[in-house]
């Protein structure tokens, strides 16, 4: 029968641990330690096994227990909630916050801006928060329209409603204080910027700054802009000196202007030519001033080169190539200007490479005109569709403004005509050039028409155009279709005393008294218009040529009586509903008293209802009275409860 394994194993290492064993070989003894079966400790037992876990991805290490236990992680600090907040990144476009923003976006090409903000403001509150990516865009839109007041009201709104602008959205901001020349507010909130906002200003908030500083003539804080950027790391901007160079050739400082494109040419490097060539229109025409053609012309040369398809080293944008044009239709270039747009047309090559857009046709059609060649600058005007660009509502009033001055109204109608094809709804200069055009020419209905058209279709004119159209038509005559127009425009602006009295005047010369009376009455009705005592003579004045001094004084008496009434009227009825919300009270009170106090109650009731006239002391006297009874009543209603309960307890 075979032994067990284990005694054979055993005997095994019996022979290998016998001394007498090793003595009979003459090797010397191996440096191998040779364990039993069991460990040494339990600890060595615990911590092989730990070891074969790990191995199999059972437990994480050790160490990382211990080195948790040593290390513990510092208390987070307090948050301040002061502190500005982050804005989104683009990742919170996802799911449903994406699909409002393409609904948003769908409003916004509809071009029913109102709707879009509308449905940005009632998603605000809502769970589906659009992001300050949906906010900007709606501001765009409202910017690129100049719908100014409704833009600061949204952001007005997403401020109190905490959603943290970016830098985008500073940057319209500030350029909407811009377009509306307040650079005083644009320089607060780029102030603001850097000293709350988590974030730098771009590159595009020192061009739209600086742009609008040099618009608005603070040419000194523009240069301390620049000076700033450089502080700030950034590289000298072409774009921006060329706004700063642009604003000195309006002032006529051709010194400054040369002088900025050499600090622009070290800035960049001290090369001979700067690369980007929007800086060179606005030289040329530093040259022109000076009278230096010849240097204006090298410069021409060096940005576009001799020969059309010459590489100049210069990079010409269609912006870049719009201030040349400029450049030579302002300073009697014009034929260059022709050779230029030529070539600028040949190189345009949609989508890789434009050299043409909307302002270059503008500048052409400016140059044209200035030619009095005004057959072909309407035919440049209609050739922008062959160019894919579409005329906007500014361009169509440059041309008209530009007919209507020259003597060419039915042109210009037809223009006004082809804006409803084009999909360009005419403005209030629209409207304000044709019919000063229609007035000048004698044709007054037109000019009229043209005025009730632009009320029709919610446009606001001005006071200007106001006075006017209502000084042409008194002067033929037309007194009740003037006064129809100040009964609508007197709602929409706010008349000065001019206008009250050239009104008032046109009626008293006609003898319309009564409705120069009823103009007066509405003025003293309207809390938000004062009759001046220079206007209150003027009325006595018409009034004394037909002996009706007193009528005035009568009116403004009668108008006195009638707020006095209306105050006394309210005071009544202020006076009564306290009373009737004494009598509530009181009646309301009886209903939690007993049956005992039941004699008394009703006579309390009935001295009320036969008194009205009681006062409001003697009122509320008589309530306190009620409610001292209530609370004797309760207590002897308490008392005869715990009696009973006595009686039933025994």
């Amino acid at each position: 029968m075979a032994l067990p394994k284990s005694t054979t194993f055993l005997t095994h290492l019996k022979t290998l641990t016998n001394p007498h064993c090793l003595h009979r070989h003459h090797t010397p003894p191996p440096l191998i330690t040779l364990r039993f079966l069991s460990f040494a400790t339990p600890e060595e037992a615990a911590a092989e096994r730990r070891r074969r876990k790990r191995r199999l991805r059972i437990e994480p290490p050790l160490s990382s227990f211990h080195r948790s236990q040593q290390q513990s992680s510092p208390p987070k600090p307090n948050q301040n909630p002061n502190a500005p907040k982050l804005p989104e990144t683009v990742a919170a476009l996802s799911g449903k916050r994406l699909n409002l923003h393409n609904q948003i976006l769908t409003l916004v090409r509809q071009n029913d801006l109102e709707e879009a903000a509308l449905y940005t403001r009632h998603s605000v509150y809502s769970n589906c928060r659009p992001s300050i990516f949906t906010i900007n865009a709606v501001l765009t839109a409202q910017l690129r329209q100049s719908k100014y007041s409704d833009l600061l009201s949204l952001h007005r709104f997403i401020t109190q409603a905490s959603i943290a602008p970016n830098v985008i959205t500073y940057n319209l901001l500030i350029q909407t204080y811009c377009d509306c020349q307040r650079p005083d507010n644009a320089l607060e909130q780029y102030k603001l910027l850097m000293d709350e906002a988590p974030f730098n200003p771009s590159p595009a908030t020192y061009r739209i700054l600086i742009k609008g500083l040099v618009d608005n003539g603070k040419f000194e804080k523009a240069l301390e802009l620049k000076e700033e950027m450089f502080v700030k790391g950034f590289n000298a901007d072409p774009v921006v000196y060329s706004y700063l160079m642009s604003g000195f050739v309006r002032n006529g400082d051709s010194d400054r202007v040369i002088g900025l494109f050499e600090e622009l040419r070290e800035k960049l490097g001290g090369g001979e030519v700067v690369s980007d060539g929007v800086v060179y229109g606005s030289l040329m025409r530093g040259y022109f001033i000076k009278g230096m053609e010849k240097e204006a012309m090298e410069w021409y040369n060096v940005a576009v080169g001799k020969n059309e398809g010459l590489n100049s080293g210069v990079k010409m944008s269609a912006i870049a190539y719009n201030l040349v044009l400029d450049a030579f239709c302002k300073n009697g270039k014009f034929n260059e200007a022709l050779r230029l747009f030529d070539r600028m047309m040949n190189e345009h090559k949609p989508p890789r490479r434009l050299t043409v857009n909307l302002g270059s046709f503008n500048v052409m059609v400016d140059g044209y005109c200035g030619e009095s060649r005004f057959e072909e600058a309407i035919e440049v005007f209609r050739k922008m569709g062959e160019y894919r660009c579409n005329p906007d509502a500014l361009s169509f009033n440059n041309l008209i403004d530009q007919l209507c001055k020259n003597g060419m109204l039915g042109e210009a109608e037809k223009l006004y005509g082809e804006m409803g094809e084009k999909g360009v709804n005419p403005d209030e200069y629209t409207y304000g050039v044709l019919l000063d055009t229609c007035f000048n020419e004698n044709r007054i209905d037109d000019g009229a028409t043209y005025f009730r058209k632009m009320i029709d279709l919610g446009l606001r004119p001005n006071l200007v155009v106001y006075n006017r159209v209502v000084d042409e038509l008194v002067k033929v005559g037309k007194v009740d279709e003037a006064k129809s127009f100040f009964d609508t425009m007197v709602k929409k602006l706010k008349m000065d005393d001019a206008s009250y009295k050239f009104m008032m005047k046109a009626l008293s010369d006609v003898g319309k008294l009564d409705e120069m009376l009823k103009i007066v009455d509405e003025m003293l009705d309207d809390d938000g218009v004062e009759l001046s005592e220079e206007l209150q003579e003027f009325v006595r004045g018409e009034l004394r040529k037909e002996g009706r001094e007193e009528d005035l004084a009568k009116l403004m008496e009668e108008k006195e009586r009638q707020k006095a009434e209306a105050k006394a009227k309210e005071a009544e009825e202020v006076e009564k509903a306290k009373k009737g919300a004494t009598r509530t009270a009181i009646s309301s009170l009886k209903y939690f008293g007993n049956k005992g106090a039941e004699g008394e109650t009703p006579d309390n009731t009935d001295a009320v209802e036969a008194e009205p006239q009681v006062g409001e002391e003697e009122n509320v006297e008589e309530a306190t009275a009620v409610e001292s009874n209530l609370k004797e009543d309760g207590v002897e209603t308490e008392a005869r409860n715990d009696g009973a309960n006595e009686q039933v307890t025994a």
